[in-house]
């Protein structure tokens, strides 16, 4: 299972973070979304976005709990926690911290003049000037370049809007999100590397 929730890398989980505004449904969401979150039916965890602030300055703070088991006996614990920053609607930054079955990854990410620093376990990337972390609590991201945060890694992704409220991601991961009339994201649904099926439900 060190394989096995490969969210992270995958940037299933850790979409904590967002883009250059779509319209208004940005942030049309509640001030709080909670998710369980689970495997292949069986719940491994918890997923929750608090936002705070208003249209002017927003934060978004992700938190990332889940442990999975075989039987009584925890073989993989994954926490996430992201803090990602707004101002008039644009990206500003994000920090992430991920420990992955005891693997500790750190992620800051700023809007420069011109471009996206990305400093990652792996060094710092220069990312496009639209370049913003992937963010499912937003639907509005589905057309930027996108960033995973644990790895600080440019994702080769594309995401399709299928139906009203209905976005499937593919290429390094394959995600489908869900969101209400308002624009509040209300479900996920994923793909794991091992073949594992993941799923997030609103409560």
């Amino acid at each position: 299972m060190s394989q096995g929730l490969m969210i992270a890398r995958r940037g299933l989980l850790v979409g904590g973070v967002g883009l250059a505004l779509a319209p208004a449904a940005a942030f049309a969401a509640p001030n709080r979304l909670a998710f369980q979150v689970f495997r292949n039916g069986t719940k491994v965890g918890e997923h929750q976005v608090v936002f705070t602030g208003d249209e002017t300055a927003r934060t978004a703070t992700t938190n990332v709990q889940m442990v999975v088991k075989i039987g009584p006996v925890p073989v993989y614990k994954y926490t996430h926690q992201a803090v990602e920053k707004w101002v008039g609607g644009k990206f500003v930054s994000a920090e992430a911290t991920t420990n992955a079955n005891g693997k500790i990854q750190k992620v800051a990410a700023h809007a420069q003049p011109g471009f996206v620093e990305i400093v990652g376990p792996a060094g710092t990337v220069k990312g496009p000037a639209d370049a913003l972390p992937l963010s499912h609590w937003n639907q509005g991201n589905f057309g930027k370049p996108l960033f995973n945060q644990q790895e600080g890694k440019l994702l080769k992704v594309k995401c399709t809007q299928v139906a009203p409220g209905h976005w499937a991601i593919r290429g390094e991961a394959e995600i489908d999100d869900f969101y209400d009339a308002g624009g509040a994201w209300t479900a996920l649904q994923g793909k794991l590397d091992d073949g594992s099926k993941m799923e997030y439900r609103r409560v």
